[in-house]
């Protein structure tokens, strides 16, 4: 049986083992594949068992491989591959879900925390001599927020929003959420469900947690925005478009939202010429959330499982559309 990985750097850039993988079958991991349907064809053109993360597989490619039997995707999301057209030839494809919730959950923090203290720029201004020089024996150079008491607003309340909550409520915040699919788990006196327009009238924080749709694509732009409160924050730890960026940017520069934390761009690695490197208050960090060690030796297991389950003829972490 052969196994190719397409693009296995992110997952695994060293510090971890594909022996697993290897030893069920022949295995090629490439750490980065181009994106041209012909170096794609060749490269899994006699494989069985094939892992994309973000190199896309196309009805085109999927009638040029025949061999191919299964598909993993290396992450939650499974758009990079048309997964009708893999349906309709027979070809099972599976995704990875949970493995990153805890670490996504506390990057959210994190970025917050960072909007929030500064903890970055109050460390710069110690190094270049700003403590020293200042006539107080305390110093600082920005707003500093406090977060109890104030109200998260969750849109999306799968996994990583549930585990979010539970952080936030932590901190003495209050939660609101929207969803589709509300259940009784997580409601009480400090977390509520929400509808749209009275999450956007009484977040003091906003946080993204939902699948990238059409119904979600551009969820906050010019107008959503005008309905937030004056001075809220923004955290987007899910996927990029959901925000049309520079909506965000003008609202970051005329002060209505008075900070943005951002682990994904609408384009990826983000382009030098994207409208965010123009705002004010904007944190951006290269879509690290679901990278810690941990998160990725989770998503490596999961790989294996979801491979040795398809090959026992019991498939779990099945994807359809």
């Amino acid at each position: 049986m052969k196994i190719v990985v397409l693009d296995g750097y992110t997952l695994n850039p060293g510090d971890l083992s594909w022996d697993s993988l290897n030893e069920i079958g022949e295995l090629t991991v490439y750490d980065r594949t181009i994106k041209e349907a012909d170096a794609i064809i060749k490269a899994i053109a006699d494989a069985e068992i094939v892992f994309t993360n973000k190199t896309p597989i196309t009805k085109d490619i999927l009638e040029k491989v025949p061999s191919v039997k299964y598909i993993g995707v290396l992450a939650t999301g499974y758009n990079v591959v048309d997964v009708v057209a893999a349906t309709a030839s027979g070809i099972t494809v599976t995704n990875i879900p949970a493995y990153s919730t805890p670490s996504v959950a506390q990057m959210t923090f994190a970025l917050l925390l960072e909007m929030c203290n500064q903890v970055g720029k109050h460390n710069d201004t110690v190094w270049t001599g700003q403590w020293s020089n200042s006539p107080d024996f305390c110093f600082w150079n920005t707003p500093l927020i406090e977060l109890a008491g104030k109200t998260l607003g969750i849109i999306g309340f799968g996994r990583i929003g549930k585990a979010t909550a539970k952080i936030a409520q932590a901190f003495g915040m209050k939660v609101l959420v929207y969803t589709r699919n509300r259940t009784a788990e997580l409601k009480n006196t400090t977390c509520q469900y929400a509808d749209f327009e009275d999450l956007l009238a009484h977040s003091d924080v906003i946080s993204l947690h939902c699948p990238l749709t059409e119904a979600t694509r551009g969820i906050i732009n010019r107008d959503t925005i005008s309905r937030m409160k004056d001075g809220v924050l923004i955290v987007n730890t899910a996927r990029g478009p959901l925000i049309v960026e520079v909506d965000l940017v003008a609202a970051l520069n005329s002060g209505k939202v008075a900070g943005a934390a951002l682990d994904v761009v609408s384009v990826e690695p983000i382009e030098k010429t994207n409208e965010l490197f123009n705002a004010k208050n904007c944190i951006i960090t290269p879509h690290i959330a679901w990278a810690p060690k941990e998160s990725r030796e989770r998503l490596m297991n999961i790989t294996v499982e979801n491979l040795k389950a398809f090959i026992d003829g019991r498939p779990v972490n099945v994807v359809y559309e």
